[in-house]
């Protein structure tokens, strides 16, 4: 693997269009946040990059529903996303914004660039306007009816029900969400990024990178399998980077040209040594993203860094999926979420029980499910009772035994030398979960160094042991002490706060990864603080009263669907002849001339096979790559639409009619468990 001198990392825009919820925190900054961290402990030169997305169609609509002007809307969540980021700990090297002098030149030296070496095709089509309004109508300010599952609610650029990507005219019954009236289809011009040209270049990038998480991998390759199309990068609107053409009156640059842009422009404002992080070749680009930016991050930006020719390109792109919350997907249209600003206020001083609770449980290659009660239990099951206990009581007993000393070792057993080759590891292992972007298993390994000293405590009880062996105490305290000192390091790129708490129990400066994996980080007679609790159990009463508030502010719209009678008894022997196991979902694709069906590609643990389901009207092939599922196979194959099918997903309908996956329950089952 190439040496890189520097790094670059990236994490997506948010949209300065509402506050920040927990989905956000676990779907990229979080992640970014670990990994950045973690870089800077190793001492590597990287610049963290984010920025306020404060253009596009998002921004307008919010404008016009609180009846302000997008530029007043802009300001207020700017500020408050930007807080929210510091007060939990997010560390970015820089948070712009993409409303600054510099983004608007850099953007528009970019899309001069392009259009002077002649990559640009200028393209008169129609498109919808409002004649009410006088305005063209961007994709999200039209809505009609789905063409695919018959949503009447969809958008013009994708129905938020089945997840299929969508282009206005595909709409049926198209309404203008600014007057309500039917748009009529008026003659404008565009510049299109012409993709289809370029995607033999895109798909030998994509192929470099076949080492990415599947889900990224294989979303890209199900795109380009279905052929790139030119898309427009200026758009008629009114708000956003105006377009430095004479004939480009009233028109803005798309945004999701100038928004990846804000990644450039941001370290333009950071360091006047902005171009060795995006143009030299030791530099390593990586962002960080939530699933539904994939295509934008891996085929569109790339493409115009291609065009642009002076750039390099990402070369990792480790997108997590989405988390949902008790149940249910995050809503901000029915205020189902946990806005962070306001758990900052109701848990004060508990930004690392959050941080920790959704690195635990991220939506690392599926959609997890974030609730109430498994905060709760991650805090005082794992943080006070594993990690807090072990502090605790090695720094009580120090205290009480040696005056807050660390005491001289003496003589060490088998079992000391044991632990002390264990701590050697933990460095080794955590740093080379990060450095794969698995950071709920680098988690687990910090979480097993805690574990490993309670067990430690636990086995030489110095608490007994004093009264007649207390140079035996001595040893047991002191490598207890250096599992502490390994904690304080190992534990910071996910609980910051925590580590701050720790280095001051013990009495030391912030020390880099490098220090770690070592058992004499803290010398003989060194003087501790005062012992103090790392973490406070969460009562049941607190966790209530957050279950209670998101339910009343919920606003309703869940359809009721009676369910349907059960079946006639069958055998249980009937039962056991079913063969039900866990796969992965490797690559979809659609069937030719079917609208219902996808081809699936599906690991089960016994083999790889083909099977095909009838999902196609409520998932896009993109959507469920990596997915794990639930699937009959021992089924006889059966031929549809030429290709033989060799089981049957598992799928729950529900009362909207629509198709869900029947999906293992604990998260990351192997391929192959048998489901009984």
């Amino acid at each position: 693997m190439k040496t890189f001198k520097r790094y670059t990392v990236t994490a997506a825009l948010p949209y300065a269009n509402g506050p920040l919820h927990i989905g956000h925190i676990a779907g990229c900054y979080l992640p970014a946040d670990i990994y950045v961290r973690y870089l800077r402990s190793k001492g590597r030169d990287v610049v963290f990059i984010c920025g306020s997305d404060e253009h596009g169609v998002p921004i307008t609509i919010r404008a016009r529903k609180e009846g302000v002007t997008p530029q007043e809307v802009v300001d207020k969540y700017h500020n408050l996303m930007k807080q929210t980021f510091v007060d939990m700990g997010i560390d970015f090297s820089i948070y712009s914004r993409t409303s600054s002098p510099v983004h608007h030149q850099t953007a528009s030296d970019f899309f001069l660039k392009l259009y002077n070496k002649g990559i640009f095709q200028e393209s008169v089509t129609e498109q919808y306007y409002d004649e009410k309004v006088g305005q063209f109508l961007a994709d999200r300010y039209i809505t009609g009816t789905c063409p695919n599952c018959g949503n009447p609610n969809a958008y013009g650029d994708q129905c938020e029900k089945c997840g299929t990507s969508l282009s206005p005219l595909d709409l049926k019954n198209p309404v203008s969400a600014l007057s309500g009236e039917k748009p009529v289809l008026k003659e404008t011009k565009n510049w299109f990024l012409p993709l289809d040209k370029l995607q033999p270049q895109i798909e030998e990038y994509i192929n470099r990178h076949s080492d990415w998480k599947p889900n990224v991998f294989g979303q890209c390759k199900s795109w380009l399998s279905q052929g790139l199309q030119p898309r427009a990068m200026t758009r008629d609107l009114d708000w956003g980077v105006k377009v430095p053409l004479q004939d480009a009156p009233n028109k803005v640059l798309y945004v999701w040209f100038d928004a990846p842009i804000g990644y450039v422009s941001a370290t333009k404002e950071l360091t006047k040594d902005w171009e060795k992080y995006w143009k030299d070749e030791d530099t390593r680009l990586i962002h960080f993203i939530g699933k539904d930016n994939i295509v934008f991050h891996c085929i569109i930006f790339p493409s115009v860094l291609m065009c642009e020719g002076d750039y390099i390109l990402p070369d990792n792109v480790p997108a997590n999926e989405f988390l949902n919350l008790e149940g249910e997907k995050i809503s901000t249209s029915r205020n189902w979420a946990v806005w962070v600003h306001e758990y900052l206020a109701d848990f004060p001083g508990k930004q690392d029980v959050m941080r920790y609770t959704l690195c635990a449980n991220a939506p690392e290659t599926k959609d997890n499910d974030f609730t109430w009660k498994d905060f709760q239990s991650r805090n005082n099951s794992e943080l006070v009772a594993i990690l807090g206990n072990f502090v605790h009581r090695t720094q009580v007993l120090t205290w009480k035994f040696f005056d807050g000393k660390i005491p001289q070792a003496e003589n060490y057993e088998k079992s000391d030398l044991i632990i002390m080759e264990e701590i050697a590891k933990f460095p080794g292992k955590i740093a080379d979960a990060i450095e794969s972007f698995h950071f709920r298993e680098a988690l687990a390994e910090l979480m097993n160094l805690a574990r490993m000293g309670n067990k430690y405590l636990a086995d030489n009880e110095p608490w007994k042991v004093i009264s007649h062996n207390p140079k035996r105490v001595q040893t047991v305290l002191n490598i207890s002490q250096q599992i502490c000192a390994n904690l304080a390091v190992l534990m910071r790129p996910f609980l910051p706060f925590t580590a701050d708490k720790l280095s001051k129990l013990l009495n030391v400066a912030p020390l880099n990864w490098d220090a770690a994996g070592k058992s004499n980080m803290l010398t003989d007679g060194h003087k501790l603080s005062e012992p103090v609790m790392l973490f406070e159990r969460i009562e049941d009463e607190a966790i209530q009263e957050q279950v209670d508030k998101l339910h009343q502010s919920k606003v309703i719209s869940t359809p009721v669907k009676t369910a349907t009678p059960s079946k006639p008894s069958i055998a249980f022997e009937d039962f056991e002849k079913m063969d039900i196991r866990v796969g992965t979902i490797e690559n979809a694709e659609k069937v030719s001339g079917a609208d219902k069906l996808l081809k699936l590609t599906v690991n089960t643990g016994i083999d790889t096979r083909t099977v095909v389901s009838g999902i196609a009207k409520f998932y896009s092939p993109e959507q469920i790559i990596g997915k794990q599922v639930c699937l009959l196979v021992n089924l006889a194959p059966r031929k549809l639409r030429g290709i033989e099918s060799q089981g049957m997903i598992l799928m729950a309908e529900n009362a909207n009619g629509e198709l869900i996956f029947v999906s293992p329950v604990k998260p990351e089952t192997d391929n192959g468990s048998i489901v009984k």
